[in-house]
């Protein structure tokens, strides 16, 4: 399974080795499901940017 990008974690833990570790600790045995459809946090999340809306 391929690993996610910690590029968001990376925004709040600016160095980026304690980033990865603490991505690490939090998935560690952690059951990941992949549903296989579009994420609806991500596209909202996106088209807000798009339109520079930040409420």
């Amino acid at each position: 399974m391929p690993r996610r990008s910690s590029t968001p974690w990376t925004k709040t833990f600016t160095e980026p080795r304690l980033c990865a570790a603490i991505v690490d600790r939090l998935t560690f045995n952690a059951t990941i499901i992949e549903t296989g459809t579009s994420s609806y946090r991500m596209a909202h999340g996106r088209t807000k940017a798009q339109t520079g809306d930040t409420a």
